[in-house]
C-alpha cells in the first residue's frame, strides 16, 4: 500500500481506504481471520462489530467508486504475494547478497 508523507494533506476517508486492503473470501475466511480481512471497513469503523464488516463492505466499495477512490480487495494468496514482494524489495532483493557493504563504502570514499 502507498506510503503518505507526514506533511501530506489527505482526508480521513482517503487515508483509511488507500492505506488498507480487504481480503476477499468466504465466511470460513471471515471466521479464520476474525473478520479482520475487512481492513478498510475496520479502519473506517473501528467500533463496528466484526460480523457486520462483511455487510458494510459493498456499501463502502460503492461509495468509494462514486468518489473515484480506489478500493483494494484481493485474494488471500495475492495478498501474501504482495507482502512477500514488498519484503523482498526492501530487504536484500534489490542488492547483491554477496556484496560487502563495508567494501562498497570504502570504494565510494
Amino acid at each position: 500500500m502507498p506510503l503518505v508523507p507526514a506533511d501530506a494533506r489527505i482526508d480521513f476517508l482517503r487515508r483509511q481506504v488507500l492505506m488498507s486492503r480487504n481480503i476477499r473470501g468466504s465466511r470460513l475466511l471471515d471466521v479464520a481471520m476474525g473478520g479482520l480481512n475487512y481492513q478498510i471497513e475496520h479502519h473506517l469503523f473501528p467500533s463496528m462489530p466484526r460480523p457486520h464488516l462483511r455487510r458494510a463492505a459493498p456499501l463502502v466499495a460503492e461509495y468509494c467508486r462514486s468518489l473515484g477512490i480506489p478500493y483494494t480487495a484481493t485474494s488471500l494468496t495475492n495478498s501474501y504475494a504482495i507482502v512477500i514482494r514488498y519484503i523482498d524489495k526492501v530487504g536484500l532483493g534489490e542488492r547483491d547478497p554477496f556484496a560487502c557493504p563495508l567494501v562498497q563504502q570504502r570504494r565510494s570514499l
